[in-house]
């Protein structure tokens, strides 16, 4: 059996989950990296339904939303260490992600959000050519291997 011993414990608890700690944030975890052409973020969310998970995109800021409920009050709790309630967490996306195409899956209490590059920000091969005859130089911007412009310089 547990046998709590002090009785400031819950206020600690309390103020742990508001405040957060260096070691423990009162925000949802997570971690975030590039992975070619796409931007992989997770978050931990043990215990989680996912029929409780919201997720919004406006302009370039997501918002994670997720539920825990609280505990039945007519059960004698011995430990009561989980937080409960809703968890929020935002992040803002830079202007070279594509904030149409993301993609999202929660398995096994992880939330990963797949964000793609933008076409627009992605590496693209310029050349210079020359012409022998009268001198001007010629910009050929290759972008994506299929399309090729040309611009008198």
């Amino acid at each position: 059996m547990l046998m709590r011993t002090d009785p400031f414990r819950n206020l600690d608890r309390f103020a742990e989950q508001v405040l957060g700690t260096a070691a423990r944030p009162a925000v949802m975890p997570m971690d975030a990296w590039r992975e070619g052409e796409k931007f992989v973020v997770e978050f931990d969310l043990p215990g989680i339904d996912a029929d409780s998970l919201d997720l919004d995109i406006e302009r370039n800021v997501v918002t994670v939303r997720a539920e825990r409920p609280s505990v039945d009050p007519n059960r004698e709790m011995l430990a009561n260490e989980r937080p409960r309630g809703v968890f929020s967490r935002q992040l803002v996306l830079g202007e070279n992600l594509d904030t149409e195409r993301i993609e999202a899956s929660y398995r096994e209490g992880v939330l990963s959000l797949h964000i793609p590059v933008a076409e627009k920000a992605k590496p693209r091969k310029i050349t210079v050519e020359r012409s022998g005859t009268n001198g001007s130089t010629h910009k050929a911007i290759n972008e994506n291997e299929a399309r090729r412009e040309v611009i008198n310089a």
